[in-house]
């Protein structure tokens, strides 16, 4: 099979069983070795050779040079994969092929079978990445309760505001109330352990309601001494 540049196609698995680990090579009849006049007779043509390589459920066919490496072959493979070349094991006859061992070298012919696998540090990885992830947004969602909270105690600090700004006497109790509440969504936002945005999310949730506490205590003592307002 000749072709000018490299390229693959997906063959899904119909009964949807784990690849095989059969890694042999598949001989098509009336197919000959291409030799050194055949290069010269085609000009700039290179010969191509075609790999089966099988990966979960999918097989992929891709066609490379017969001089080319296991480590292309990963790179070619990371394309319709979507593993990194640093995320694959590749196997030939049921043993590991490093990167810089060329296929012709091992044997490899045309139609020959690969069995390709995910590296298990790679998976490790990314399955913490997905808990980290699913922590965070969990996080997230914590601050997002606080932040409704803090948002209805802010009406009300909006109300005893527009109060002791007009003249009228507050009762205390409603400053010392306020303060507790905004208090203990300090205390819920303490108690979030996040990381990533959901953490930025809650320091800037904790310093509003600093603020917001401050503006109580400010409120409280202007409210005492209602002379100082005019």
């Amino acid at each position: 099979m000749t072709n000018s540049s490299s390229s693959s196609r997906v063959i899904e698995i119909e009964d949807g069983n784990k690849p095989e680990e059969e890694i042999d090579c598949e001989v098509t009849p009336g197919v000959q070795k291409r030799g050194a006049d055949d290069n010269e007779e085609d000009g700039d043509v290179v010969p191509m050779i075609k790999l089966i390589v099988s990966y979960a459920r999918s097989k992929h066919e891709i066609s490379v040079p017969p001089q080319a490496t296991f480590g292309d072959v990963k790179k070619l493979l990371a394309n319709v994969t979507g593993l990194e070349p640093n995320e694959q094991r590749l196997f030939f006859r049921g043993k590991e092929k490093q990167d810089e061992e060329g296929l012709h070298t091992a044997g490899l012919k045309d139609k020959c079978k690969l069995l390709l696998m995910e590296d298990q540090e790679s998976k490790e990885r990314k399955l913490e990445a997905v808990r980290m992830n699913e922590k965070m947004l969990e996080a997230c969602d914590e601050v997002v309760k606080v932040r409704s909270e803090v948002d209805s105690l802010a009406e009300k600090l909006a109300v005893l505001e527009a109060a002791v700004l007009s003249g009228d006497k507050v009762p205390d109790k409603e400053f010392v109330v306020l303060g507790e509440f905004l208090m203990r969504q300090l205390l819920k936002l303490d108690g979030i352990k996040a990381e990533g945005e959901a953490k930025a999310q809650r320091r800037v949730e904790v310093r509003r309601v600093q603020s917001l506490v401050d503006t109580v205590d400010n409120l409280k003592a202007q409210n005492a001494n209602p002379i100082s307002n005019i």
